[in-house]
This record gives structure tokens, C-alpha cells and sequence, in this order.
């Protein structure tokens, strides 16, 4: 009984909100205090993703018996943080094709008269370097890069700031052309919003491969990768336009960059970030096109249909719901 008076009293309170008149000196303390807000929130956000990396779950190949050389075992272990989730393999072969996989993050072999530890910083360079740590700890243990980075890109994060740049180039790039060129048809939105998607990230794609040699990026592969990664963004702007309107900045950049970009496993890998940054990060726009991209320049072989899929399906259902929320808002909207 108490909860329908609750939700009427709030009803013209929000009414209240909306019907007053701003001034610019309220408009302006308003936004600046969610600007501070929202950059808090990034701060909070990637100092506790990215600024202190810590292994939680690390999955890696076992060849050989552990017990005959449990002091290198034991090393390793400490080294990870003891957490390191070992699976068998029959031979060093077969692990190191589960490497090239990605199916493991390092290749322990005990079967060689030497232990002998491959890691793949291509996979993971933060990864890498905490298992490398051995070689200080345990000279013993021969440390191999199966994968190594490129010489030019040798901290591995070429490819985050390729899909950052994407992506703050389509969220930027419709909230201005919304607000500056004047009002498009639904027909023409749509046609400019993919348009976009194709020229800029072809524009990225040869900026970061053939022009500066930064990383050897397959330039079709790469083309629809991130071409995919702008029509999201791209098209989730716009649907917050459509919904929100002018605080459609808000939800996109926590979408996007607070959520989607710390959780990307660019920066830092997957097994080092927190459980649930984790978690998210093989499902969201972000963290498929960086694992896309790694898996085209790195791993061109064993490219995942995954993070494809991910990919393609956030593109489509955000652009669909971009096309269909005008005409549900505003049946009577011309459309061309």
C-alpha cells in the first residue's frame, strides 16, 4: 500500500526537474560536476583494473613428470602467485600447438633435460613478464618466447590504442556531426553511420600497417574488425541520441571507455585482470576487437570465430536498434 503513494510522489518530483528552467550558471555547475564525476569513475576504474595486475587464473601445458622436478614447479608456482592451472599434454609439440590456440598462456616442459618454460607474449605480454620472473628466481628453468611481439610494438598494446582510437573516433564523430551538420533523414543517418564505420577504420587500419609500419596488420582482416568496432560504437551513440539526447555522452562513455576499454585485455591481460573485468571481457565490443586483432596479426593461423561473432552480433543489433528507435519514438518522422 505504501509503494504506490512512493512512486507518485516521485513522478512529480521528476516533472518538477524536468519543467525547470536551467540557467546557464546551474547548466554549467551540472555538467561540470558529472565531468568530475564520470573522470573519477575512469580514474577508480583503471587504477583497479590496470594499476596493480595480479594473476588469478592462469591456464598452462604440462609435459613431463611435475613430481620428479617439484623444486621448478614450486618456483613457478610462486612466481604466478600459485595461479597457475596446469593441464597435461602427451608431448612439447601438442602443447605448444594448444599455445598457438591460445588455448594455454605458457608451456611447461619437464620432459628435456632442462626445465624449460614457454611463455607467448604476443598472447599476453603481461602475462609474459610475470612468468619471465623465474629466470631471477630459478635460473635453472630455461625461459622460451614462443610468440614473441614486434620489435616496434615490444610492450604489446599497439593494437589497445588502434581499437581505443576507433573507438573515440565514432562516439566523437556523431555526437558532432548531430550536432553541427544539421538534421539528417533516418535513411541518411543510417547511410552516414556506416559510411563512417568503413572510411575511418580502413583510414586506422593503413595509418597503424602500411604507413607506419607500427605492427604487420592484415589489412582486410583488420579493415572489417574494426569497421565492426565503429559501427557499435557508432550506432550506440546514435541510439543514445535518439533516447536520451543530449546526455547521451554519459551512458556511451561508461559503456564504452570506463567499462569496455578497461576490460578490453589490451592494457593488461585477461588472467591479470579482476574476476569480473575478466569475465565480461570475451562478451563486450571492446575485448572482442582486441582479441580479434591479436589473433589476425599474431595469430593469423588459429584466428576464433568467438570474437568475430561477438563482434558482428553487438554491430548488427545496435544498428538495428538505432534504425527501429526513431520510427518507434516519432512514427510520423520522414525516413528519407
Amino acid at each position: 500500500m505504501s509503494a504506490a503513494p512512493a512512486r507518485t510522489a516521485r513522478l512529480p518530483r521528476l516533472a518538477t526537474l524536468r519543467r525547470h528552467q536551467w540557467s546557464p550558471t546551474e547548466r554549467a555547475a551540472l555538467i561540470s560536476a558529472l565531468a568530475i564525476a564520470m573522470g573519477s569513475l575512469f580514474v577508480t576504474t583503471y587504477s583497479f583494473a590496470l594499476g596493480d595486475p595480479v594473476a588469478h587464473h592462469i591456464d598452462a601445458a604440462l609435459v613431463g613428470d611435475s613430481a620428479a622436478h617439484m623444486p621448478a614447479v614450486r618456483a613457478i608456482q610462486r612466481v604466478a602467485q600459485d595461479s597457475l592451472a596446469f593441464h597435461s599434454y602427451p608431448t612439447v609439440a601438442a602443447a605448444l600447438r594448444a599455445a598457438d590456440r591460445q588455448q594455454v598462456y605458457a608451456v611447461l616442459d619437464l620432459a628435456s633435460s632442462r626445465p624449460t618454460l614457454y611463455v607467448a607474449s604476443a598472447a599476453g605480454a603481461s602475462v609474459a613478464r610475470v612468468l619471465e620472473r623465474i629466470s631471477a628466481s630459478n635460473p635453472r628453468v630455461r625461459v622460451i618466447d614462443a610468440h614473441p611481439l614486434d620489435p616496434l610494438d615490444p610492450s604489446g598494446i599497439d593494437i589497445f590504442y588502434l581499437m581505443l582510437a576507433t573507438t573515440i573516433v565514432g562516439f566523437l564523430t556523431v555526437f558532432q556531426v548531430r550536432a553541427n551538420a544539421g538534421a539528417l533523414t533516418e535513411r541518411r543517418w543510417a547511410v552516414f553511420v556506416v559510411a563512417l564505420a568503413l572510411a575511418t577504420s580502413l583510414v586506422l587500419t593503413l595509418v597503424d600497417g602500411p604507413l607506419l609500419h607500427r605492427i604487420d596488420l592484415p589489412v582486410a582482416e583488420s579493415w572489417g574488425i574494426l569497421a565492426l568496432q565503429l559501427l557499435a560504437v557508432a550506432s550506440f551513440a546514435s541510439l543514445m541520441l535518439t533516447l536520451i539526447g543530449r546526455w547521451a555522452i554519459v551512458p556511451t562513455w561508461l559503456f564504452f571507455i570506463i567499462l569496455g576499454n578497461s576490460a578490453s585485455g589490451g592494457a593488461v591481460a585477461p588472467p591479470l585482470l579482476p574476476r569480473p573485468f575478466a569475465f565480461v571481457s570475451q562478451w563486450l565490443p571492446s575485448g572482442a576487437t582486441v582479441n580479434a586483432l591479436r589473433n589476425a596479426v599474431y595469430f593469423h593461423a588459429y584466428q576464433h570465430a568467438q570474437p568475430i561473432v561477438v563482434l558482428a552480433t553487438w554491430a548488427t543489433v545496435l544498428f538495428a536498434a538505432m534504425v527501429v528507435a526513431p520510427r518507434r519514438r516519432h512514427p510520423t518522422a520522414p525516413t528519407s
